[in-house]
């Protein structure tokens, strides 16, 4: 009988071990899901500042950009490392979605935030040129791997 109290108990004390550790995992998850989201924000935010103090305009965000660019990043961090493959195929999607003549992209990799992606990109002088390019509409995703790196996609289009 206090075998099998010792077991039940023993049981009930492993069960709520790993409850607790699928709970930190999931809060983890979530954490990393909003911080990216606030870097996204940020990401978006500054390089809009960046222009209109040239006296550029602001981009609009844009939902098709976005979904090609967080796709986009899917990609890279399944291949641990970053590149612009396929980039003539997302384009042509975008372009026949949204009737765009001209689509561009940046992407980068473990920034720890907006303002250390913008500067990385500020500092090559393609990444520059596309940021302060004839442009009409963004999205920015960025995205962690399971590492918490950052992953980092900006699709331009006019």
């Amino acid at each position: 009988m206090k075998m099998r109290l010792h077991f039940v108990g023993l049981l009930l004390f492993v069960c709520t071990l790993a409850s607790c550790d699928k709970e930190v995992l999931e809060n983890t998850s979530v954490i990393a899901a909003k911080n990216a989201l606030e870097v996204e924000r940020g990401l978006f935010g500054t390089v809009n500042e960046h222009r209109v103090s040239l006296g550029l305009n602001a981009l609009q965000y844009s939902e098709v950009a976005y979904t090609y660019a967080n796709e986009h990043n899917e990609y890279m961090i399944s291949k641990a490392s970053i590149s612009h493959d396929n980039f003539s195929s997302r384009a042509s999607k975008i372009s026949s979605k949204t009737g765009t003549e001209f689509v561009a992209e940046n992407v980068a990799k473990d920034y720890g935030d907006a303002t250390e992606a913008f500067q990385g990109w500020m500092n090559s002088t393609s990444h520059k040129k596309t940021i302060e390019g004839e442009f009409s509409h963004t999205a920015v995703s960025v995205k962690t791997n399971a590492d918490n790196n950052l992953y980092f996609t900006q699709i331009f289009f006019r």
